[in-house]
């Protein structure tokens, strides 16, 4: 098995070297990634998010009644800041490595072949296979986030730590699984990533500009959602029609379900946030 596994890695590395308009623009290590080592690895190590997850859920459990107890004030304005530049930085990279690939191909093929195409026929090694990889692999070190907040003192609603828990177990699954329409999550979220964090770093060192709207970053964050679900549907339509789309039920269901929760906490959210909560301090 595995031997088939890596002859499969130096043919997409041998597509992947008929993509003159990207390679010029990518490092030699990009260009010559193979993911087949790393994807192979996850796929038999499913220990690895389950464990993090446990201790995730520990520290957000326990850890707010610890602070609480302790006393303890921190003031963590610029290690905050530098973690979300960091990743700000991060997501910036991996979307200038995975949007042009995708764009290339929404521009040359039709629809269903974007979505359905196996990644070791299409984007699965390269520049492109490795800025994949590294996001899913990032969903591990973005469950600080809620560290930062536990430390803070502050409560940490529903939407935060279930979106986490749900991002890393889903694209750790579509990655083993090799999911089709995998580039456009992964596009679509180190873009609005790329922002949002940038957004968090600048809030943390209060420099974010008067009136700057901040519910932008949410809107965002909604057409993602949108996004996604639409994806997730229309993969599940080929799926079902009959069409040969590289992917598995379990997931595309998951994915469904996932995204469609998404987006609408992520619309109650706004509604609470953006325009129930200015009405209620304007009758105040």
């Amino acid at each position: 098995m595995s031997e088939v596994y890596y002859h499969r890695g130096d043919v997409i590395l041998q597509l992947w070297q008929r993509v003159p308009a990207l390679k010029p623009f990518y490092t030699e290590f990009e260009n010559n990634y193979n993911p087949d080592t790393v994807l192979h690895w996850m796929g038999r190590h499913w220990e690895v998010p389950i464990i993090a997850i446990v201790l995730y859920v520990a520290v957000i459990t326990a850890g707010p009644k610890m602070m609480e107890r302790s006393g303890l004030k921190l003031n963590l304005r610029y290690p905050i800041a530098t973690w979300n530049a960091l990743l700000s930085i991060f997501s910036f990279i991996g979307m200038m490595r995975t949007v042009p690939h995708l764009v290339m191909d929404i521009v040359e093929k039709d629809y269903m072949t974007t979505m359905c195409t196996p990644p070791y026929q299409n984007w699965g090694a390269g520049a492109t296979g490795f800025w994949v990889q590294m996001f899913i692999l990032s969903k591990i070190p973005e469950l600080i986030d809620t560290v930062w907040l536990v430390l803070k003192g502050r409560d940490v609603i529903f939407l935060h730590w279930y979106h986490h828990i749900t991002v890393l177990l889903y694209c750790w699954h579509a990655h083993t699984n090799e999911a089709g329409a995998g580039l456009y999550f992964v596009a679509m979220n180190y873009s609005v990533h790329a922002i949002m964090y940038g957004y968090y770093c600048l809030m943390a060192l209060k420099m974010i500009p008067k009136g700057f709207p901040a519910y932008l970053i949410t809107v965002a964050q909604i057409v993602q959602m949108l996004i996604g679900t639409g994806v997730c549907v229309a993969s599940w339509y080929y799926m079902l029609a009959g069409e040969k789309c590289h992917n598995t039920l379990e997931n595309l269901i998951a994915g469904g379900l996932m995204y469609g929760s998404y987006l609408y906490l992520f619309l109650e959210f706004a509604v609470k946030r953006f325009i129930l909560k200015p009405k209620k301090k304007k009758i105040e």
